[in-house]
């Protein structure tokens, strides 16, 4: 497994420039319309590298504090204007066509989700991602609802990431979009189980391509086996 030191420091000095910064918009003392420190400025004044002024700002620009403007630099946005948000919770999905939408977004942020984790992840992490899975697995074999322990298995692996947006993404989804068709319940277990061991295995080993096969064939799995029992095809 590749060393996750590094890239957790990096973070972390970036989440303290995040949080110095997103103070400083708050108590008024960037105010809408000011330009913000360059990172030069950020790099001398904080004393961190380059990398870490870089993620610091992107973050700003993610999270609707800043607009960046090419060869102008980056500048403050009034707080009062809050970005355009996507509904993504329990009432966006009314249909099966809307819950087939759903997956295929999970497919393109979850595959990514899981190289990054298999990049980044810590030993903490891949112990959070094991408890998730055996939490599942014993409750899928006690036969009680799991979609919501088969979902904390996904959200685990997404702050695997380190990259708190993934996780803010997915929290929006309704634990019941997790499909669980109407299949034979040992047969649909089994198949599930084996995915999500998948999944694990490749990124505790580090295995970043390996990781997105396999959650990449889990979700695109999981979409089949929905178009299957609702007799989409």
């Amino acid at each position: 497994m590749n060393s996750p030191l590094p890239v957790r420091r990096t973070r972390r000095r970036a989440e303290n420039v995040f949080d110095w910064l997103s103070e400083q918009i708050r108590s008024g003392a960037l105010k809408p319309g000011d330009q913000l420190p360059t990172e030069f400025d950020l790099m001398r004044t904080q004393e961190v590298s380059r990398a870490v002024a870089r993620e610091a700002v992107q973050r700003l620009r993610m999270s609707g504090l800043i607009e960046t403007r090419q060869g102008m630099g980056s500048y403050v946005l009034d707080a009062g204007a809050a970005p355009p948000t996507v509904e993504l919770t329990g009432g966006a999905a009314r249909t099966r066509r809307d819950v087939l939408a759903i997956l295929e977004l999970r497919i393109c942020i979850e595959t990514e989700s899981a190289g990054l984790a298999a990049q980044r992840a810590s030993r903490q992490d891949l112990a959070a991602i094991k408890a998730a899975l055996d939490d599942l697995d014993a409750h899928a074999s006690a036969g009680v609802d799991a979609a919501p322990y088969d979902f904390q298995f996904h959200i685990q692996i997404a702050r695997a990431t380190g990259n708190p947006f993934f996780v803010d993404v997915l929290s929006q989804l309704d634990p019941s979009f997790a499909p669980r068709p109407r299949l034979d319940p040992s047969s649909y277990a089994s198949r599930v189980n084996s995915e999500h061991l998948n999944i694990y295995e490749a990124i505790s080993r580090g295995d970043v391509d390996g990781a997105r096969a396999a959650m990449h064939m889990h979700l695109s799995n999981s979409r089949a086996r929905l178009r299957s029992a609702e007799g989409a095809g």
